[in-house]
């Protein structure tokens, strides 16, 4: 029987609905909380940090010493418990660099947590930091994401998306129509699970490189919960829906013409396995969008056995917990102690004064090193834009902050840690490509809001 012909049984269709609605509400449906607007997964995240959120630290010390150790044996000794079990030499047997950086993120956090060492590796702006505000978030959200994700993903919805939505995505943003399912997880959801799924896409095979790194660098935005956090610290919080207007067009604009400008379009359009084999999206004659991809959900859902997903998920949380952290750590730590301790960021900020003038920004001056220094981590910006006196020009920090995405403490991190075939170069070059683009069209919204 042709493919295209096959029949499939109410079974597999219900099969594909129920764990992909579960997973639409887990993920993707914004519901009001203590804090305001948020998801599911979010909520049960710092539901985890509010009742653990003193042993959080010292349990992460635990995760990153596990994953020295289980590192250090794999270049080593090579036991068979690792090398034979392609899961564990996946997330054991890594190149030397990413060593480095798990033994670095390990030696920072001891450092942090027994405040020991030189105070700038330790101090609460930099590695305490980390390990006391920013690792723990991470740690709870990548274990109710990682649990959770197989439902997302692998009972068909992507497929279903893939064939509604390949006529926006692929014209609009040279991109997969299952990649809208990432960027709406990223946008009302947040950045952190829209890289995970981009980087379990990608290594399946469903990703071609230049996709992977367009969808991890572009739609990766931070949660509007963050974004709250933003605006609050910048006394702005009237503001909240021309405020995040603002971030959406500003974001729509960058994800249009990014793809198309390097360093983003030289990445070649080549798989895991290096082939060109590009993922089909065709659609048969006979079928409308909406009936071939339910047909194609159908399928992929029933092929899934619903007792997978328990593995599938913890073993999610481990390549997170293990793959992840420790190079946020560590990169999240050095790239802080820069911004701290050296003039750095205002020297290479110090470009930005003459556009912002031309933009008309007032303060010009205060606000330039702000351009850049969100680099290191998004909400460093808001903290040192905070007491520029401007609303108009506080208004375009916040803005900007939130959309140049790329910030080491965590998206810039999680990236570098993931497979998504991205390297520092190429996220400073995406990180001002992304505030050139996007600050015309935030001071222009800035100067009609105020």
């Amino acid at each position: 029987m042709n493919p295209q012909e096959q029949s499939y049984p109410v079974s597999a269709y219900m099969k594909f609905l129920l764990p992909s609605l579960i997973g639409i509400f887990l993920f993707m449906i914004p519901i009001p909380s203590k804090d305001g607007v948020t998801i599911p997964v979010a909520i049960m995240a710092a539901w985890v940090q509010e009742k653990f959120g003193d042993f959080l630290p010292g349990i992460l010390a635990i995760i990153l010493l596990i994953t020295v150790i289980g590192s250090i044996l794999a270049k080593t000794l090579k036991p068979a418990w690792i090398m034979d079990r392609p899961f564990f030499q996946g997330l054991f047997n890594v190149k030397p660099m990413w060593l480095i950086a798990r033994i670095l993120g390990l030696l920072f956090a001891l450092s942090a947590l027994y405040k020991v060492g030189p105070e700038p590796v330790w101090s609460e702006n930099t590695g305490g930091l980390l390990l006391f505000d920013l690792l723990p978030v991470l740690f709870s959200v990548f274990l109710f994401a990682g649990l959770f994700l197989p439902l997302l993903m692998d009972f068909g919805l992507l497929d279903l998306c893939g064939a509604l939505l390949t006529r926006i995505m692929r014209p609009v943003f040279t991109l997969p129509g299952r990649s809208s399912i990432d960027c709406i997880a990223s946008w009302v959801g947040d950045g952190t699970v829209g890289v995970l799924i981009t980087s379990k896409q990608y290594e399946e095979g469903f990703y071609s490189k230049r996709e992977a790194a367009v969808i991890g660098t572009t739609f990766s935005v931070v949660s509007i919960t963050f974004t709250i956090v933003v605006l609050t610290e910048m006394r702005l919080q009237a503001y909240f829906l021309p405020y995040y207007l603002t971030i959406i067009l500003a974001g729509l604009v960058a994800a249009i013409v990014m793809p198309r400008i390097p360093p983003l379009s030289r990445k070649p359009d080549t798989y895991t396995n290096e082939t060109q084999s590009q993922l089909n999206e065709s659609i048969p004659t006979a079928y409308t969008p909406f009936t071939w991809g339910l047909r194609q959900a159908a399928k992929q859902a029933q092929g899934r056995k619903l007792s997978r997903i328990l593995q599938g998920g913890l073993q999610n949380v481990l390549d997170m917990w293990m793959g992840v952290i420790p190079i946020v750590m560590a990169l999240g730590t050095i790239a802080l102690i820069i911004a701290e301790y050296t003039p750095f960021f205002s020297w290479i900020g110090a470009p930005f004064v003459p556009l912002l003038s031309l933009l008309q920004i007032p303060e010009a001056g205060a606000a330039a090193q702000t351009m850049v220094i969100g680099f290191a981590d998004m909400f460093l910006p808001s903290v040192i834009g905070s007491s520029i006196e401007s609303e108009l020009t506080r208004f375009v920090i916040a803005c900007v902050s939130v959309t140049q995405l790329i910030y080491m403490s965590e998206v810039g991190g999680l990236l570098l840690g993931s497979k998504i075939p991205v390297n520092m170069k190429d996220l400073f070059i995406i990180f001002l490509l992304r505030t050139l683009i996007t600050l015309p069209v935030i001071a222009l919204m800035a100067h009609l809001i105020f």
